[in-house]
């Protein structure tokens, strides 16, 4: 395999992006970037994303985030809780409560990517934040450790760059993974799509293939998938438009009534949506 190179002029995560953040105000105080992996990682990164932060004493900020249901590698400095680890999909909105200062370089897989650069799988790490070593996973840690190596998050970008690609070359994707991807895609590309036989016939397989093949790689199956993804936008669309009926945002985004959405989105974040448009107005002073 040829290695392209890396293009790491990355971007900086706007508030409007659906991007999980659920205080994307939060995004003024951090360097927040995204960094896009080389060419030819597509199948195994997602994205590689950045951040920094300088609190005052005494200063917290309580981050959460509705991730994408993805396994992510991390790179971690200052008051963090493990300098190298794996964090799993969450059932639940990831949270943090960010102090001090401190830095994190992350490597978002793809669902094929875990089994490509780790020899953990997807159900050890759901719901968890491993500490990477030897002991837990040499193969994961040996690249993260490369990976630290380098500073900016240019440069390590390029590193896990360098480091995927020599691990993909031991270990392409499995099938499933590379199904699994094309199951997200189309997921990630229409947030009214349903799981069913029209997905199934669109990709010339099984129901129970696609069921498989996502149990497999993200530890969940394509309802659960095509929920999390969908409230990614729901808290988007509270922020972006706090006026708006809540009845024609569950419309729009394919919820039966407002009723579900509402239930669906205190199931993950443990706020209504009312709620949670009053703390953002209440953070921001709108």
């Amino acid at each position: 395999m040829t290695g392209n190179a890396s293009s790491v002029d990355g971007h900086p995560v706007e508030p409007g992006e659906r991007s999980g953040v659920l205080h994307p105000d939060n995004l003024a105080r951090y360097d927040a970037q995204w960094i896009p992996p080389a060419a030819d990682l597509a199948e195994v990164v997602d994205q590689y994303w950045h951040v920094s932060w300088s609190l005052g004493t005494g200063e917290e900020l309580d981050q959460r985030i509705i991730d994408l249901p993805a396994v992510t590698a991390t790179v971690e400095e200052g008051d963090v809780p493990a300098p190298l680890a794996v964090t799993g999909v969450q059932s639940g909105a990831w949270r943090r409560t960010i102090r001090g200062s401190g830095r994190v370089f992350a490597i978002r897989l793809r669902p094929a990517g875990l089994a490509v650069v780790s020899d953990l799988t997807v159900q050890e790490v759901n719901d968890r934040t491993v500490a990477l070593n030897e002991t837990t996973d040499g193969r994961l840690a040996s690249l993260t450790r490369a990976v630290a190596a380098e500073y900016s998050p240019a440069s390590r970008a390029r590193a896990a760059d360098v480091a995927i690609r020599l691990l993909l070359l031991e270990r392409p994707p499995a099938r499933s993974g590379l199904l699994a991807n094309r199951i997200m895609d189309e997921l990630r590309g229409d947030l009214r799509k349903r799981a069913g036989s029209l997905l199934a016939e669109q990709l010339a397989v099984s129901e129970r293939t696609i069921q498989r093949a996502l149990i497999s790689t993200v530890g969940h199956g394509p309802k659960w998938v095509i929920r999390r993804i969908r409230l990614q936008e729901v808290a988007r669309a509270l922020v972006l438009r706090p006026s708006e009926e809540l009845a024609a945002v569950a419309v729009e985004l394919g919820y039966t009534d407002q009723s579900h959405l509402t239930a669906d989105f205190r199931s993950v974040t443990g706020l209504t949506p009312g709620a949670y448009r009053r703390e953002v107005a209440r953070l921001t002073g709108v």
